[in-house]
C-alpha cells in the first residue's frame, strides 16, 4: 500500500483531521504509528461502539497503524457509572472486548490496556499534574463534554481530574494519533496545546463520525459538530439504539419506530446506518416489495440508494425493513458468539443484570 492509499483510508475514518499535513508526514516517516481510543465500560454496547468501531479500526490497521484501546475503568468510576462499582465496571470492560472479538475487528493489530494498571505509576500522575498546572479550572471544565456532561456546575470534584487524566493518557500511551469521536475533540485539542510545553509531539487528531440514534432529532439551533454530538446514539435511550446482542425481534421493532422522513437525507438515521455500516460490510442492499410497488430492487452502492430515496423511488417503510434485515444479518455472528462461548455468555448475563441507570 502506497502513502496516498494509507492517507485515503485514514480520511475515510476521520470526519475531521487535525491536521492532514501532519498525518501525511507521520505516515511518511513512521511505518507503524500508534492510534488510541479510550472507552468507559458502562452497560451494554451498541452498534456505533461495536460495528462502526470495528469498521474504523480495521481501516486504520490496514493502513499499517497499530491500535491501542484504553479500557477507562477508573474514568467510569469517576463518572459514577454503574454506581461507582469498580468490579462491575471491570466486568463490562471485559464484555466490550468480547463484543469486538465477535465483530470482525482485526485483533492481531489491536492492544487492550487498562487504566487501573497505571494508577500506581508516579510517571503517569506527574503528567496529569503537569497538565493541571498548565491550565485553569475554567479551561479544564470546558472539556466536560467528553464525559457526556454539559452542565459544569454539576461536576463532582472527581470529574475535574477527568480531562487532565484523559489528556495524560495520550502521552503515556505514546499515541501518534487520537482516534475518538467528535465528542472527544476538546480534550484532544487540549493535548495539542500542551504537547510541546511538556516535550511531546502534537498528536494528530482523527475524529470519527458520531452515528445518530433512531429517534426524531429534537428541535435545536445547534449546527455542525455540536449538532452531531447532540444527535449521537445513546444507550440512555435504549429504544433509539441497536445493541450488539439485540434479538431479531428487537431490531425489527426499533426500526419500525425509527425516524425516516420521506425523501430527506439530512438527520435521517436509517440512511446513516446504510452509509456507515451496511455498505461498509455488505456489497449490496435489497429492498423487498410487491410488484405493484415496483418489485424487488438491489442497490450496489450507497449513492445509488440515496438518489433513489431522494427521488421517491424507495419508501421509508421499505428502507427501514431492508436496513433492519441487513443490520440483523451483521449481528447474527455476534449473537452466536455470545451463545456458544462460555466466557462471553457469562459476561453478557452479568452485564444485563446490572442497573445501568446508576
Amino acid at each position: 500500500m502506497n502513502l496516498q492509499e494509507k492517507v485515503d483510508l485514514v480520511k475515510q475514518v476521520g470526519e475531521e483531521i487535525v491536521t492532514e499535513e501532519e498525518l501525511l508526514e507521520l505516515l511518511k516517516t513512521k511505518e507503524h504509528p500508534i492510534a488510541y481510543d479510550g472507552f468507559e465500560p458502562s452497560g451494554k454496547i451498541h452498534i456505533a461502539q461495536g460495528l462502526l468501531r470495528a469498521i474504523n479500526v480495521n481501516k486504520l490497521t490496514k493502513a499499517g497503524i497499530k491500535f491501542k484501546f484504553w479500557v477507562a475503568d477508573w474514568f467510569a468510576l469517576m463518572n459514577n457509572k454503574l454506581g461507582g462499582d469498580l468490579e462491575k465496571i471491570k466486568v463490562v470492560g471485559e464484555y466490550f472486548i468480547e463484543v469486538w472479538k465477535a465483530s470482525g475487528m482485526d485483533m492481531k493489530n489491536v492492544e487492550f490496556l487498562w487504566a487501573s494498571d497505571v494508577m500506581n505509576d508516579s510517571a503517569y500522575w506527574l503528567k496529569v499534574i503537569t497538565i493541571g498546572r498548565l491550565n485553569t479550572v475554567t479551561r479544564i471544565t470546558r472539556c466536560s463534554q467528553i464525559m457526556g456532561r454539559e452542565e459544569t456546575d454539576a461536576l463532582s470534584a472527581a470529574q475535574i481530574f477527568y480531562p487532565c487524566m484523559q489528556c495524560a493518557d495520550i502521552f503515556h500511551l505514546g499515541a501518534d494519533i487520537t482516534q475518538l469521536g467528535m465528542d472527544q475533540r476538546k480534550v484532544n485539542m487540549l493535548a495539542r496545546e500542551v504537547a510541546l510545553k511538556m516535550g511531546y509531539k502534537k498528536p494528530v487528531v482523527v475524529s470519527h463520525h458520531m452515528l445518530m440514534g433512531l429517534g426524531e432529532p429534537p428541535k435545536s439551533d445547534l449546527q455542525g459538530k455540536e449538532r452531531a454530538i447532540a444527535l449521537k446514539m445513546s444507550k440512555s435511550k435504549p429504544d433509539t439504539c441497536i445493541f450488539m446482542t439485540d434479538s431479531e425481534e428487537e431490531i425489527v421493532r426499533k426500526f419500525k419506530k425509527a425516524y425516516c422522513p420521506e425523501k430527506q437525507v439530512q438527520d435521517n438515521p436509517i440512511l446513516e446506518y446504510c452509509k456507515y455500516i451496511v455498505f461498509e460490510r455488505m456489497n449490496s442492499l435489497t429492498i423487498l416489495r410487491p410488484e405493484k410497488y415496483g418489485g424487488n430492487v438491489t442497490f450496489i452502492s450507497y449513492d445509488e440508494l440515496e438518489n433513489a430515496f431522494v427521488d421517491g423511488n424507495v419508501h421509508p417503510a421499505d428502507l427501514k425493513t431492508a436496513t433492519a434485515r441487513a443490520i440483523n444479518e451483521l449481528l447474527i455472528p455476534v449473537r452466536d458468539y455470545f451463545e456458544n462461548n462460555a466466557k462471553a455468555k457469562k459476561l453478557k448475563l452479568l452485564v444485563e443484570s446490572y442497573d445501568v441507570t446508576r
